[in-house]
């Protein structure tokens, strides 16, 4: 249809015309794209990329899209629109900044008959998706850092736990902005240990291993949810988890898998967890010493559904803002010493 004309609603040559700037996420596979996404480029009278190398340019010539590898000033790309034309832009990885803000320039300045602006998402990450992008980092940072490089299981073991203490100092101070940057911390160990796994010659194993494995547990464990069995309490939940576990781990002792290197109020609390869902009424061995005290502190402490080793944290912190307390309380008394020691010292070298 001729631009100038408008006898069938048609566009005129006064019609600004439409730009569409495409944008789509290199976390979701390459042609991918949403329908209105591909209404658009189908509908539209010319599409332009900059990026000659952009992975969808090969998916949407292959559909049958003519794509011009140019890189337009916002005047030009108006002045293209003029006539109701359509323009898409298929945005690069950076999203266009230099073309957004000068259309925003001529939108702001008035003088300009602007085209439709329209920002269309052609793909969308699903949740999880920057987790690719951890990979992809952790994988060049092995790759390429001289520390991280060398870097193996047992080196990295001590990192594990201080993150794992930081976590559970962030979620007891209530702090979310620290909470979410020690998940992240313990979240890197898991990845670091996983990319050092894949280089084992013998028995190499990657992150989506990690993940399927602990994805494969989780259905497992949760017949309730993902199978024909019933829970309807969180005692239900329990009896499900630890008889699924019992199937899949066929431990010969209650005791199995218990760390023996953890702290020791967890490990008295964990083993007479153990010891009481077994039913096996093991009474508390008897013996001289603090070390024995505490361990009837804990089981007592684990049977009254009370954790011991947060239990002791959290006294041992009101302890130490105690002890805060009295610095501060002492600190102007300390000062006012040191200035009077001064003032002395200060009045005996006048009088020599």
């Amino acid at each position: 249809m001729n631009a100038t004309s408008s006898s069938e609603g048609g566009p005129t040559a006064t019609d600004p015309g439409r730009i569409v700037l495409l944008t789509t996420s290199h976390r979701v596979a390459p042609g991918l794209l949403s329908w209105p996404a591909w209404q658009a480029l189908h509908g539209a009278d010319r599409v332009l990329c900059a990026d000659g190398a952009h992975p969808q340019v090969p998916y949407l010539r292959e559909a049958g899209i003519t794509v011009e590898e140019v890189s337009p000033a916002a005047e030009d790309l108006v002045g293209a629109c003029a006539g109701g034309r359509s323009l898409v832009v298929v945005a690069t990885g950076e999203g266009e900044p230099r073309l957004t803000d000068g259309l925003a320039r001529l939108a702001g300045s008035g003088r300009v008959h602007m085209p439709d602006l329209e920002l269309l998402p052609a793909s969308y990450d699903l949740p999880g998706a920057r987790l690719l992008d951890l990979v992809q980092v952790m994988d060049r940072i092995r790759l390429e850092c001289p520390w991280s490089s060398r870097q193996t299981h047992k080196g990295l073991a001590k990192y594990g736990i201080e993150e794992a203490y930081e976590l559970v100092e962030a979620i007891e101070d209530g702090d979310r902005d620290e909470l979410r940057e020690e998940l992240g911390d313990v979240l890197l160990q898991v990845v670091f240990h996983a990319r050092i796994a894949e280089e084992d010659e013998d028995e190499p194993f990657s992150i989506d291993d990690v993940a399927g494995g602990i994805v494969a547990k989780l259905i497992h464990r949760h017949p309730h949810v993902f199978g024909d069995a019933t829970a309807t309490t969180p005692e239900e939940v329990k009896e499900h988890w630890l008889r699924t576990k019992a199937e899949e781990k066929r431990r010969t002792s209650v005791t199995d898998g218990v760390p023996l290197g953890q702290p020791g109020l967890a490990l008295a609390a964990k083993l007479s967890s153990r010891v009481r869902t077994a039913g096996l009424g093991v009474p508390l061995p008897v013996g001289e010493g603090v070390g024995y005290e505490l361990l009837a502190l804990a089981a007592r402490a684990e049977a009254g559904g009370v954790d011991p080793e947060a239990a002791l944290r959290a006294a041992a912190r009101a302890y130490r803002d105690a002890i805060l307390a009295r610095e501060r309380a002492a600190a102007p008394v300390e000062e006012q010493k040191e200035e009077e020691e001064e003032q002395e010292e200060q009045e005996e070298q006048e009088d020599a």
